[in-house]
């Protein structure tokens, strides 16, 4: 068993315990020594982040061969379409690849707490909720995605890792939990081609040949 912090990141806090230039940190929230981040949640956005002093489950937590689904609700600049969010759901051509195809559905607005600062609207302009679960983790992968289908991220929050939700968590707030450590991902066993002949016939061609060359048997003597 291993326990587990899970933290509700406000916006604008660096997933890190100390930053040079004075930002908000998690060691403004978190005064526990000795745990880290399993994974990251950028600076502007807001939401879910695991935390653990456990490196083996840390990297477990965070590496893509798991697959742990996370779950993001953003808020984007108009209405989006039925044809952005196939497009999500297909994958979404990026600079560094394509991405997986995503789970994406049209949500009314979440109860959520309001944002410090709250969001530049534009007058005239209206803004809809999409929820994305993605089971990778390229670089502000949410927002790119969102902006390369047509609406721009103008909010973001991570629901959800896994199985593992805010549930009533308000922003700078954390539980722990208790957690089993997941499997190692199954590895495809692989087998060496054997060769059709059998050891007796390899070991009679040793015996026959000397130096690649086949040795002739002596010829009879004759009485």
């Amino acid at each position: 068993m291993s326990e587990i912090i899970v933290f509700n990141k406000p916006f604008q806090v660096l997933t890190q315990f100390t930053d040079s230039q004075g930002r908000p940190t998690l060691g403004n929230y978190i005064k526990r020594k000795g745990v880290y981040a399993a994974g990251r949640l950028d600076y502007d956005s807001e939401g879910l982040l695991i935390l653990t002093d456990n490196g083996q489950l840390q990297h477990k937590l965070s590496d893509p061969r798991f697959k742990l689904e996370k779950t993001y609700w953003a808020q984007v600049e108009g209405e989006i379409s039925d044809e952005a969010l196939q497009q999500l759901r297909q994958g979404v051509t990026l600079k560094d690849g394509v991405t997986r195809p995503a789970k994406a559905r049209k949500i009314s607005e979440p109860a959520i707490w309001p944002r410090t600062p709250p969001i530049r609207e534009r007058q005239n302009q209206p803004t809809s909720w999409v929820e994305l679960k993605i089971s990778e983790g390229k670089n502000r992968q949410v927002r790119r995605m969102t902006a390369a289908v047509g609406f721009p991220t103008l909010r973001l929050i991570r629901a959800a890792i896994g199985n593992w939700t805010l549930e009533q968590l308000k922003p700078g707030e954390y539980r722990t939990e208790e957690v089993v450590m997941p499997a190692a991902p199954r590895q495809p066993r692989t087998t060496k081609p054997s060769s059709s002949r059998t050891p007796h016939a390899r070991r009679s061609d040793k015996a026959r040949t000397h130096g690649g060359k086949a040795r002739s048997k002596p010829a009879r003597k004759q009485r």
